[in-house]
């Protein structure tokens, strides 16, 4: 079954999770595959500049990192999207907030070994996975997720 196929049928079990209500909570999460370590950061995931990082020019801060993938036409990816914003902006210099669309991406979605859509990914500061999430996470629940992973970012 090709990618794209895929994807689409994934997309098609997120709207109807969506629409239902979603999944507990419970059940919702994957545990992060352990030892493994983040994927390399290529030129098709690599953060966009002036992401946020502060410090000495030409020397990135490590900070942890919240990575949405996703796609700019899916329902809940749309409803991540002001949140996404949201946290970039306020936690500039605390984390790195990205989204990969994977329909204009696809082998970022292979890369991530993503399986249905949006899923996050919390990454530590030195780029270590911490945990995984499908579907729609609300700010709060993501905030609350960082501070679990024992990830300070009070501002």
């Amino acid at each position: 079954m090709n990618i794209a196929l895929r994807i689409t049928i994934i997309v098609a079990l997120a709207v109807t999770l969506a629409a239902s209500g979603g999944v507990p909570p419970e059940k919702n999460k994957a545990p992060a595959p352990s030892g493994q370590p983040a994927p390399p950061v290529t030129a098709s995931n690599a953060p966009a500049s002036g992401s946020g990082a502060k410090g000495a020019p030409g020397v990135a801060a490590k900070l942890p990192r919240l990575l949405d993938l996703g796609a700019g036409k899916c329902i809940p990816c749309k409803m991540m999207a002001p949140i996404l914003e949201g946290l970039k902006k306020d936690y500039a210099g605390k984390m790195e907030v990205e989204f990969i669309d994977v329909w204009k991406n696809p082998a970022a979605g292979e890369q991530y070994k993503i399986q249905m859509i949006p899923t996050q990914i919390f990454y530590d500061s030195n780029g270590k996975e911490l945990f995984r999430h499908t579907g729609f996470f609300g700010k709060a629940d993501i905030l609350a997720k960082w501070k679990e992973l024992g990830v300070n970012l009070a501002k």
